[in-house]
């Protein structure tokens, strides 16, 4: 049974939410992932949104571009936290999305990170799944102890190149 819903607004932002997949993927996450618009399929949409809960869903995680209403609709609809993923598109190259994601009335929130951000999208994911699940903390922290090192090796690699 998956534990996060990943909603793509459009398939073309595919390229851009792999990088969520992956993460659960490192992670051991169980997820769905569908292309699912708020504009052109709302009632699918709507489905998802309600009947998430039942099916096991934890968390959703949905992206859009323009007009980006996908998060804000889904979390209209459920009580599921919903973490929206701006995508980087039209004339304003992804603003428009961040604004139309973030900006919720009150009692309707959703958690948004930066234009394009599907892989913070699902390192969020991890921290809010594991408050339930201790494996995915310990996973996570073994993630940033990488992530100290990585940037020590590239510090001392850089240093060594400059004396």
């Amino acid at each position: 049974m998956a534990k996060v819903l990943i909603l793509l607004g459009s398939d073309s932002d595919f390229e851009i939410m792999k990088k969520t997949t992956k993460v659960f993927k490192e992670m051991d996450i169980t997820f769905e992932i569908d292309v699912c618009s708020a504009h052109r399929t709302p009632d699918r949409a709507r489905k998802y949104a309600e009947e998430s809960e039942t099916q096991g869903i934890e968390i959703i995680i949905a992206a859009a571009g323009m007009a980006a209403h996908l998060a804000g609709f889904i979390a209209a609809h459920t009580v599921i936290p919903v973490i929206g993923v701006p995508v980087a598109s039209g004339a304003l190259n992804g603003v428009d999305a961040l604004l139309s994601t973030v900006q919720m009335p009150p009692g309707i929130p959703v958690a948004t990170v930066g234009v394009n951000g599907a892989e913070n999208a699902a390192y969020l994911a991890c921290e809010i799944l594991s408050i339930k699940y201790p494996e995915i903390r310990d996973k996570l922290k073994q993630k940033r102890i990488e992530m100290h090192n990585k940037v020590l090796e590239k510090s001392n690699k850089i240093k060594k190149e400059v004396l």
